[in-house]
């Protein structure tokens, strides 16, 4: 099969996940044989350009044509047999569905957030969830900033989620919801659902698995509000204050909240932090951890982190709400928290550093879960059912003489 794979790289300063996503499955599918290419953008450049150029970028939020005009030529060119979309913000812009439908070649598309329904793609505001735009008009989130905190930021995600929902849904053949979680949200905003499948990401087997009770627990991800960062840090205080659990935390990433959380680790035996891992170093880290702490305030799509942890062998604690609650089973093969409760978490980080050989049965079990539903085996054959589905589906439609382009993604802008 030959697949072309689209993709806005976030900045790499931070650790993204999916850049990691795309990463993996690129190598997943070249490995089984699969013919891949690329068509990316990368945040990082914007940077480089002028200040004329920068100021341009939140133009082609909504559209921007030149991507149009050079994916269909490279689409009519290399006649791939399906394109895979994952992140069009900011620089690729919906116009990459435009060019599918220009070329006549099927898209499917991975959704990683909530941008479809929610223009920051978080659910979120001010620590808290919220649906105010979910299946209505985005002008909530403008009035309230709810990109970086700037009415001006938000406008063009706005603008972009206003102009191109129809276009989303006319010109993709298969949307990839990455839990179930997701797709409910998704489905109950609005979305056809018979659009929407459910394919959880898979995460290569690390080959490193815990081998001891373990020395740490972990927190690797953004440095950032919405993972739960500054829930984390009151209840390690909480801990703190009771003498603590026995071993340290370990607090790995960048983000907004760096210079907040590198002040509060400073001069603390209990706590360290230690930047942005690389992938072997993240891998070394978790299969040394007691547990992996995810304690996001926000409605996880995903949680790589989770998986991760489960094919190391080693529990998590994460919040009880999102995609979570399919991926760790309570009890089990981790602990949940009651979301943005200081006490809850303090709580399950406390339980589940008290009984070591309790935490070493919900390791086993979580290496058990994830060879059952995450592996690279599982994760191929989901990847490649929807590449068919979609190309039997475009080939249906086109024999039938009506394609969904013709009514949206082919229109002129």
């Amino acid at each position: 099969m030959h697949v072309l794979v689209v993709h806005n790289r976030y900045a790499s300063a931070q650790p993204s996940g999916e850049n990691k996503v795309v990463d993996q499955e690129v190598e997943l599918l070249r490995a089984a044989g699969h013919r891949v290419g690329m068509f990316e953008r990368r945040s990082d450049t914007i940077a480089t350009r002028s200040l004329m150029g920068k100021v341009a970028v939140p133009l082609l939020v909504p559209w921007n044509p030149a991507v149009r005009a050079e994916l269909a030529a490279r689409l009519r060119t290399e006649r791939p047999d399906v394109v895979h979309v994952h992140n069009v913000f900011p620089l690729l812009s919906p116009a990459v569905l435009a060019a599918c439908a220009d070329a006549g070649v099927p898209a499917v598309a991975t959704l990683h957030n909530y941008t479809q329904v929610c223009p920051p793609g978080t659910l979120q505001r001010d620590g808290r969830p919220c649906t105010e735009c979910v299946g209505s008009t985005p002008l909530p989130a403008v009035r309230h900033g709810c990109y970086r905190n700037s009415r001006l930021a938000t406008v063009p995600l706005a603008l972009s989620l206003s102009v191109n929902r129809r276009r989303w849904w006319s010109g993709v053949e298969r949307f990839f919801c990455i839990s179930a979680a997701q797709r409910d949200v998704l489905v109950r905003a609005g979305m056809p659902a018979e659009l929407l499948a459910v394919k959880h990401n898979f995460v290569p087997d690390p080959g490193a698995r815990r081998e001891s009770a373990g020395e740490h627990l972990l927190y690797l991800g953004r440095l950032a509000e919405a993972k739960g960062v500054r829930l984390l840090m009151a209840a390690w205080d909480e801990l703190a204050a009771s003498g603590g659990v026995g071993v340290p935390l370990v607090i790995a990433g960048t983000g907004p909240l760096e210079r907040e959380v590198t002040a509060w680790a400073a001069g603390r035996d209990d706590v360290r932090y230690v930047g942005l891992y690389d992938t072997a170093e993240c891998q070394k880290a978790i299969a040394r951890s007691v547990a992996v702490v995810a304690p996001s305030t926000w409605l996880e799509a995903f949680g790589l982190v989770v998986v991760e942890a489960m094919a190391a062998g080693v529990p998590t604690v994460a919040a009880g709400h999102g995609a979570f609650v399919e991926l760790v089973e309570d009890g089990v093969t981790g602990l949940l928290h009651r979301p943005g409760e200081v006490a809850s978490l303090a709580d399950c980080m406390r339980r589940i550093t008290a009984e070591p050989a309790r935490n070493q049965e919900m390791g086993q079990a979580a290496r058990r879960s994830y060879e059952q539903g995450f592996s690279p085996a599982v994760g191929l054959e989901r990847l490649v059912e929807g590449y068919r589905t979609a190309i039997a589906g475009r080939s249906a439609l086109v024999r039938g003489g009506d394609t969904r382009a013709s009514r949206g993604d082919g229109e002129s802008k």
